[in-house]
């Protein structure tokens, strides 16, 4: 994961294309903010969908996504055919990552809604928008004719995506999160989760929570992939795979590397001999 704040397209860029070449690592991703969460508050930051579209064209392997989409950015219907733009720009490598938006006690993505002209409603609205919106994304991908769709937070007449996704019958869905009213989106609309950080303890409650929300509405747990975001270090690689062990022994088989900037020449192929292949007896694919 190559957050797309204080760096430069090319540096991003050069990261991916190495990467592509590495088959230890199997997917790249970068978030969606429109402002630095970290360092100079003034620099510079991405759009994520866009930088997406650029990436994947310039990739050929590598399955790739926005960890993750923030709802409250762009309306569902548009956010549909952004994606499916994105999927028929890669070759049908998209992983659909999407989440409520950024929380209400983290100062530094809050002020990015001021400053963009967004609404920014209250965590049970953005949890609910993000329901419907998974419903909506969902059909518009799949179904062959318009349709109208009047819900609590979204309304729309005559809906319709074309062209569709390449990727049949869509591509896979991953919603971020950790909030239990956020993990019971995920129970009914994700083909993956991702726990954005925090602690390996943490994340297995979270994970157990998953699988009781699951079991709740029907849905076998092991249909939802575990997927986890964790820093990588470069001056102590060992405290690293020591976290990844963790999360791997919590149930979490989708490891998602996070790439501080500046990124260090060959940190792709670094990444690869330092930190995946010394757990191989430890990996499997999922």
């Amino acid at each position: 994961m190559t957050a797309p704040a204080q760096v430069a397209y090319d540096d991003v860029l050069r990261v991916w294309r190495e990467a592509d070449g590495i088959p230890q690592i199997e997917h790249a991703w970068l978030f969606d903010h429109l402002m630095p969460l970290g360092g100079d508050p003034n620099g510079p930051t991405f759009e994520g969908w866009t930088l997406l579209s650029a990436l994947a064209a310039r990739t050929e392997r590598l399955r790739l996504g926005v960890m993750v989409t923030s709802n409250r950015f762009r309306p569902p219907a548009m956010l549909a055919k952004i994606s499916a733009t994105v999927d028929a720009v890669s070759g049908g490598r998209l992983e659909f990552g999407i989440g409520a938006g950024s929380r209400t006690d983290v100062p530094l993505a809050r002020r990015e809604y001021a400053a963009h002209g967004l609404p920014f409603h209250d965590a049970a609205h953005a949890v609910g928008s993000l329901a419907e919106a998974c419903t909506i994304i969902r059909r518009l991908w799949t179904e062959a004719s318009p349709f109208d769709f009047h819900g609590e937070y979204h309304q729309l007449t005559g809906a319709f995506c074309s062209p569709k996704p390449v990727q049949h019958p869509r591509p896979p869905i991953l919603i971020g999160g950790q909030a239990t009213r956020t993990l019971r989106v995920v129970a009914e609309h994700a083909d993956r989760w991702n726990m954005p950080g925090g602690s390996i303890d943490k994340a297995i409650e979270r994970n157990a929570t998953l699988d009781r929300l699951c079991e709740e509405i029907g849905r076998d747990p092991a249909e939802v992939t575990r997927s986890i975001v964790l820093p990588v270090s470069y001056d102590h690689p060992q405290h690293t795979r020591h976290t990844i062990r963790a999360a791997l022994d919590g149930g979490f088989s989708h490891i998602v590397l996070g790439l501080g900037a500046p990124y260090p020449t060959g940190v792709a192929r670094w990444v690869a001999d330092t930190i995946i292949d010394p757990l191989s007896d430890k990996i499997t694919t999922p």
